[in-house]
């Protein structure tokens, strides 16, 4: 399958992004690409860029729909900055990814495309395959839809099904560019439109025919391979984050032996996770897809208060609506997981984008004092087990639990390692046996200062609970003075002892270095390829990325005293370093933000540190 015609060249990693029409599979075609690096043992990590409305006008800027996947031999962490070869399927495509391609990179385009009416809606004056625009780049210029009608001619099928196959022909040509062995695909076909064989038939040959033309036009004077990664032993995935995210959950499920439940309402970019959840009822998993972001999460609470490991997942809009029914969560000390997949903001804002823009509405949006352990997922992977984690201290410590993660690290993916169960921490339970006459409602643990969990039903643990202020120990209503400020403090010491129970922040790089740079959820890839990238370059510079929001590490005064300046890096305005100033004023705060919808950019970070060096 694989042809040796031309020189293969040997490469450490590449970048490559499939562009084109909201219809024309581009996520589809990067997402089977990712599967076959997968199956090529390279580490890789991919972006998805969407389009923000959706039904943005065919063949527009607006429309454009991305995927970016950087993949390599070594450890990868992120999607890379600037694409070595871009498959545009149209001029709008092309259009809106001249800027993020190299100056030397491969050019891919249907040239079926580039027609008057096209480009005018692209808003090219000119055709740029024929105004010289793109010298520097080589541009493969290929029929892709008059080869596609060809291919599947004799099938019978009509042009408008023939022409939904063309992203195949264009996948079937990087194949052969990176020497992959198409057929492993021809499964992929064979599951999906397994009702329709001509449909599987059609897409078969039409990939083997792009792969074909690869293999005879002129154009590729070089193939390129790209050896695999020095991975450990073990069974892998090609994951989203927001797949990972839903297995974390069955993990912590089956750990803690409490029955899972997800209450939600479907919202952009988290609705996946309730949709891998609604997968696995042989797991005991219920998936409740609510009527609004109220009911989803109330719904959770109540299977809380029932002894579910109860989750509700969503946006920041719909953040914005679950804040009181959290702080009943809070009052009522139940332990439930609020997973917020950011996206751009405020309002509707960007749907399709991601932003860290919720971190204050995390912390501070809820009436009263309704303090909730925060974590935030790093990456795609890391979803897993900040998922787990985040199951683990919320039933430990009965509160509520914020896992923010985001919209590039819950669309992107990643290879990971499927662990097994017993590498897995274990999760206590705080249950209370039947008939236990030392139970009271509010009565805590020493240590932890968490509450017991008594389950409806269970004989002799009968007891009040709702959103009224309760008596210290026995739960009754109380409103009197001394007690709820004794149990706001209460609940708020409970969540600072958590602090014992997560780990000391790290330090990648000197313990003693000019700058401190710091980070946290998911810019943690570019931060770590930047950062890196500077240490080999002799650059006194450190990186602390932060996981665990609230509360923060314990040792986290003693990290910032070490450095003689701080950058804090963040895609929105300023938030966390604004809660850093909070917490620990007697240090000076320097700041990097980001607010277009997009990731940081490795040349961003590394340009921005320089700057900071040289001052």
């Amino acid at each position: 399958m694989i042809s040796n015609r031309n020189k293969v060249v040997e490469l450490e990693h590449a970048v490559i992004r499939f562009a084109g029409d909201s219809g024309d599979g581009m996520q589809l075609t990067g997402g089977l690409f990712s599967d076959s690096t997968a199956f090529a043992g390279n580490d890789f990590a991919t972006f998805p860029d969407y389009p923000a409305e959706i039904r943005a006008p065919q063949g527009t800027v607006a429309g454009v729909s991305g995927f970016q996947i950087r993949f390599g031999k070594t450890d990868i962490h992120t999607s890379g900055d600037l694409a070595d070869v871009l498959v545009a399927m149209n001029p709008a495509s092309l259009k809106a990814n001249m800027r993020w391609i190299a100056n030397d990179s491969i050019i891919i385009v249907d040239t079926d495309s580039f027609i008057e009416k096209n480009l005018k809606k692209a808003g090219y004056e000119t055709n740029p395959l024929e105004d010289g625009s793109l010298i520097g780049h080589l541009v493969v210029k290929v029929p892709l839809t008059t080869l596609t009608r060809a291919t599947v001619r004799d099938l019978n099928i009509d042009n408008k099904t023939s022409q939904k196959s063309k992203n195949m022909f264009a996948l079937g040509l990087i194949f052969y560019m990176f020497n992959r062995d198409y057929t492993k695909t021809f499964s992929f076909f064979e599951t999906k439109f397994k009702s329709n064989p001509l449909i599987v038939q059609a897409n078969k040959l039409v990939l083997e025919a792009g792969f074909n033309f690869g293999d005879t036009i002129e154009a590729f004077a070089n193939t390129f391979k790209i050896e695999p990664a020095p991975l450990q032993k073990g069974k892998y995935r090609n994951v989203t984050g927001n797949l990972a995210t839903a297995w974390g959950f069955l993990a912590a499920s089956e750990k803690s032996g409490r029955n899972l439940f997800l209450g939600s309402y479907p919202i952009t970019p988290a609705s996946e996770i309730l949709q891998e959840l609604s997968r696995h009822k042989q797991f005991s998993a219920v998936s409740f897809q609510a009527e609004d972001e109220i009911a989803g999460i109330v719904s959770t609470i109540g299977a809380s208060f029932a002894g579910a490991l109860a989750i509700t997942t969503t946006s920041g809009p719909g953040f914005s609506l679950k804040s009181e029914a959290i702080g009943l969560a809070v009052i009522t000390e139940l332990p439930i997981v609020i997973v917020d997949v950011q996206r751009g903001g405020p309002s509707t804002g960007l749907p399709t984008k991601s932003e860290q823009s919720d971190l204050m509405q995390a912390l501070f949006g809820r009436n009263g004092e309704a303090p909730c352990i925060i974590i935030a997922a790093q990456s795609a992977s890391d979803c897993y087990y900040s998922a787990y984690e985040a199951s683990k201290l919320a039933i430990e410590h009965m509160t509520p639990v914020i896992l923010l993660s985001d919209g590039s690290i819950a669309n992107g993916s990643e290879v990971f390692k499927i662990p097994k169960m017993k590498e897995m921490q274990p999760i206590e339970t705080p249950l209370v046996e039947a008939n236990d006459d030392s139970y009271q409602p509010y009565l805590r643990d020493e240590k932890k200062l968490n509450r017991r969990w008594a389950l409806p039903g269970t004989e002799g643990l009968r007891h009040r609970i709702g959103g009224l202020e309760k008596e210290n120990i026995t739960g009754n209503v109380s409103m009197d003075p001394l007690n709820h400020q004794l149990m706001t403090e209460l609940r708020e010491d409970k969540v600072k002892l958590v602090s014992n129970y997560i780990p000391k922040q790290e330090v990648i790089g000197g313990d003693i270095s000019d700058l401190l740079v710091i980070s946290w959820g998911g810019t943690y890839g570019v931060l770590l390829t930047a950062i890196e990238k500077l240490i080999e370059e002799g650059k006194s510079v450190s990186l602390a990325h932060f996981k665990y929001i609230m509360p923060l590490p314990r040792n986290t005064k003693e990290v910032l005293s070490r450095y003689k300046r701080i950058l804090v890096c963040e895609i929105n305005m300023g938030q966390f370093v604004n809660y850093l100033r909070m917490q620990f004023p007697e240090f000076s705060y320097e700041q990097f933000n980001k607010v277009q919808g997009l990731p940081f950019m490795v040349v961003e970070i590394t340009e921005k540190v320089n700057e900071i060096l040289n001052d």
